[in-house]
């Protein structure tokens, strides 16, 4: 395929595209914000409880 065919391709399946709207896109963000924070704030309990229980048996 041709480059400018190629992109010819991409221009009108971009345009097929349903883009979300501000409120939904706000709504997806905090979304991915508060999924990222809650699983940061997961797996840093479970290393400092694996930690701690690493400290008790080896010292």
């Amino acid at each position: 395929m041709k480059p400018v065919t190629f992109l010819k391709n991409v221009n009108r399946e971009m345009k097929k595209v349903s883009w979300p709207r501000g409120q939904e896109l706000t709504r997806y963000t905090i979304t991915v914000i508060v999924t990222v924070a809650f699983i940061t704030i997961f797996f840093a309990v479970i290393d400092l409880g694996i930690t701690q229980i690493l400290n008790l048996l080896f010292e």
